[in-house]
């Protein structure tokens, strides 16, 4: 994940969950201390974030349509779903992720 890519993902999250999110609110999904996680994550949106914390943003874009549900977590296209129940499943994913970003906010 990039610097601008970040930047864009901490504006499709807020829009996810109906506020904007700031460089705090993001520190705070990252699991960055308070006292300086502000400073780093201006500084990812530079650089880009990298290692875990990297992953965990991939995890929770998955709150926005506008980032694909990671393969791992796409449960939704085996043989013993129906189709027709695949996008309601989606869906329901995407809400209990976005359910996690604003209690992991709290």
């Amino acid at each position: 994940m990039t610097g601008p890519e970040l930047k864009q993902l901490r504006k499709d999250l807020g829009e996810a969950i109906g506020r904007p999110l700031s460089a705090a609110d993001m520190a705070k999904l990252c699991g960055l201390p308070p006292a300086d996680g502000v400073d780093i994550v201006r500084r990812w949106e530079v650089t880009g974030p990298i290692g875990p914390v990297a992953e965990r943003l991939r995890i929770l874009a998955m709150a926005s349509d506008r980032y694909p549900i990671l393969e791992k977590f796409d449960i939704f296209d085996r043989f013993d779903i129906a189709e027709k129940e695949r996008p309601a499943r989606r869906a329901e994913f995407r809400r209990k992720i976005r359910e996690e970003v604003l209690e992991r906010l709290d």
